[in-house]
């Protein structure tokens, strides 16, 4: 029996007798293109609005605070969903976020926060990890749209200047003074979460 199994990879190692080297490297690159942009689609398809809010979890929590932000709705009508600020754009973040959310689906599966109940016990460990995550990434998603650089100080009510300028003196990032900027704080927070 173990005869067979190493004629097996004999076979397979050994040149086609069907096929030229190229007529292989060709279905090779064709099969890794396919297979690629496959992967692609599926993950970019888990980034969308309508992806993150089909679990009603997101839809009747979050969603539904998020729509009454300036991120969702403005006068210059720029939106922000979900991805853009829980999705890291570079590649390797983002397949490391993707990773973590198996943990998300496992929530979803075991029904943790299937009720509002539920949620909100829940709200404010959910919001520190979000939190921690933001701030090891230095705001990295919501300097996709607001950077220091971009930012016109003297433009700005004199209480935003003097905390921006502040801000960029002691090297903070964006969610050190954000936490309820797209959704509800969660109650219970500490002193120097609320800062």
């Amino acid at each position: 029996m173990s005869g067979n199994k190493n004629g097996g990879w004999r076979r397979l190692l050994r040149p086609s007798v069907s096929f030229s080297i190229l007529s292989l490297l060709v279905i090779g690159f064709v099969a890794g293109v396919a297979f690629w942009g496959g992967f692609n689609w599926a993950v970019e398809s888990t980034n969308t609005l309508e992806f993150c809010i089909s679990c009603h979890e997101m839809k009747d929590n979050v969603y539904k605070e998020l729509q009454q932000t300036i991120h969702y709705q403005n006068r210059t009508g720029v939106q922000a969903v979900c991805a853009d600020c829980h999705v890291p754009k570079v590649w390797h973040y983002k397949m490391m976020r993707k990773v973590a959310a198996v943990k998300e689906v496992w929530g979803k599966l075991t029904g943790s926060i299937d009720t509002k109940e539920k949620f909100e016990a829940k709200r404010l460990e959910l919001a520190r990890h979000e939190w921690a995550r933001m701030k090891a990434g230095d705001s990295r998603e919501c300097r996709n749209c607001h950077t220091f650089n971009a930012m016109a100080l003297d433009k700005q009510k004199q209480r935003s200047r003097k905390q921006h300028e502040i801000a960029l003196t002691d090297k903070k990032t964006c969610i050190d003074c954000h936490k309820g900027i797209a959704h509800q704080k969660p109650k219970g927070m500490t002193e120097e979460e609320e800062e």
